[in-house]
């Protein structure tokens, strides 16, 4: 139950997401529809149909679809009546990345698949909805441009499984991989943190 409401939180904040990518680009309301439906179902698709799920997610439960069409109307209302700050963006980004991040990993983890599968899964869930939203509205990638991303998702999974490796009940656990994730996030666009860059000699 707990990983239920989780995703379909996940799929709410991803939607928002996508609707406020929609309108820094300038779409009408059916475009931020699309683009907020695109951002929040992509991961979880990839996931389902990688781990032989089906149907997917959203096709099994139309709770999922519901959630988006509110979560996108929300935006439209919210962003009518307050500016539209470009860290929002980021924002909704980092916590639906965090949540779908976790929640793909359990799902993969729930077939009992080796733990460097459950990262694997779980980075892709988490990145394919946002790597299509900033496609879609012709912006540079955030997972190749803005800092710690990816590695944001390995990071948070890989303490979600070494904290339940500890004796850490799976609730707690979770909570922790998606605040680690959250918080490197947000360290990778507003404190400049990131990776080692790979030059080249000239």
């Amino acid at each position: 139950m707990l990983l239920y409401v989780l995703d379909l939180a996940g799929v709410a904040v991803f939607a928002v997401s996508g609707a406020l990518a929609a309108g820094h680009a300038g779409l009408d309301w059916l475009g931020v529809v699309v683009i907020a439906s695109v951002t929040a179902v992509g991961g979880g698709t990839l996931r389902d149909l990688l781990l032989d799920r089906h149907p997917v997610f959203w096709i099994r439960d139309t709770r999922y679809v519901y959630m988006i069409l509110a979560a996108a109307a929300f935006t439209i209302a919210w962003v009518h009546w307050m500016p539209l700050h470009e860290h929002l963006l980021a924002v909704a980004d980092a916590l639906g990345l965090g949540l779908f991040v976790i929640a793909g990993a359990q799902v993969a983890e729930e077939r009992r698949l080796p733990a460097v599968i459950v990262i694997l899964v779980g980075t892709m869930t988490g990145a394919a909805g946002g790597l299509l939203r900033d496609v879609f509205t012709a912006r540079v990638p955030l997972l190749l441009s803005s800092g710690i991303y990816g590695s944001a998702a390995i990071a948070g999974i890989a303490a979600y499984l070494l904290l339940q490796a500890a004796g850490t009940p799976r609730r707690w656990a979770f909570h922790a991989g998606v605040l680690l994730i959250v918080a490197l996030r947000m360290g990778g666009i507003y404190g400049g943190w990131h990776l080692p860059v790979l030059r080249l000699p000239a």
